[in-house]
């Protein structure tokens, strides 16, 4: 817990040791957590998972979630099962008659990505070998865990995006699936799949449809632009947007200025899903066109994706 609460200070432009107390824990409150954890009997392997970085929080009942990819910052195989253990997990440890829990964050610890989303690497690969079932697999690994996000895993909270960074691909549609995304101004979103001839299949046309209508939607959809904060905060899509590196001090206020509203926010999201709900079975009918279409990639298309997937990865070297 120490170095996960020195590690949040550091995203959020601190020294590890520093102002690490003021932003999360006091020494007294850290010794409480650490007994707090204890009695609650929460699940050890939530807060050992490979590829995210996870810290409850007690006395305002939040779990905090950083991705720490191994390689790319995109969501591998391996990412995505610390996603499907982590929903897992938080169902066994949190609830009625288990621990309590108001708020759930997601941010993540790539330096200037929140995620570039689909493994373009694996999906060079399956289109090369023809393998639809291995691509349909992938997404509806995807859209399961989008689906149960959307439902914020049926528990009573309010779930937080922190996006400090660039938000792509299938970071962004993952963005769409929480109740509140708090953006640092130099953010940025985009849907880059149609530079190689695809579209975004993990729940872009579902869920930008029901927030911002169906001609909007398509038009962000096959834009090829790259957004800003501000222009997601125009559109709807993003909530608050904070100064570079105040992402985490918003975050933190947020949760302070709503702890008294809690059940009345969560109910009103309960009452937003009813009305713009969002059909697990629809979302996986768009991995079935999506992987068809993957399929017909031309030997260029597939260049280009490499390219990307290269390019990605330069940058997040150089950071």
């Amino acid at each position: 817990m120490d170095r996960l609460a020195a590690d949040l200070d550091k995203a959020n432009g601190h020294s590890a040791g520093g102002d690490a107390s003021e932003l999360f824990f006091q020494q007294r409150e850290e010794r409480l957590a650490h007994d707090a954890l204890a009695r609650l009997e929460l699940p050890e392997k939530l807060f050992s998972l490979d590829e995210l970085d996870v810290l409850y929080e007690p006395s305002e009942e939040v779990l905090w979630t950083f991705m720490r990819p191994a390689g790319r910052p995109s969501f591998t195989p391996p990412m995505l099962g610390d996603f499907e253990d982590w929903q897992r997990l938080i169902l066994e440890g949190f609830g009625e008659g288990r621990a309590p829990l108001k708020y759930l964050v997601l941010g993540s610890r790539a330096p200037g990505v929140f995620c570039f989303g689909g493994d373009l690497e694996l999906f060079h690969r399956l289109i090369q070998a023809g393998d639809r079932a291995g691509l349909v697999r992938y997404g509806y690994r995807c859209v399961e865990i989008l689906h149960r996000n959307i439902h914020a895993l049926d528990l009573p909270i309010l779930t937080i995006g922190l996006v400090q960074g660039a938000a792509l691909g299938g970071g962004f549609e993952a963005l769409l699936s929480f109740d509140h995304v708090i953006a640092e101004k130099s953010a940025t979103f985009g849907l880059p799949e149609t530079m190689f001839g695809l579209f975004p299949g993990m729940g872009a046309h579902a869920i930008l449809s029901r927030k911002i209508g169906a001609a909007a939607a398509d038009r962000m959809i096959l834009s090829n632009k790259t957004y800003s904060a501000e222009e997601m905060h125009e559109a709807g899509i993003v909530h608050q947007v904070a100064e570079d590196g105040a992402g985490l001090k918003a975050t933190r206020e947020f949760i302070a200025r709503n702890t008294r509203r809690h059940a009345g926010l969560v109910g009103a999201k309960r009452a937003m899903r009813e009305c713009t709900h969002v059909p697990l079975a629809e979302l996986k009918r768009i991995v079935d066109h999506w992987a068809e279409s993957a399929l017909q990639l031309r030997e260029q298309d597939l260049k280009v994706m490499q390219r990307l997937a290269s390019a990605q990865m330069r940058l997040v070297a150089s950071a």
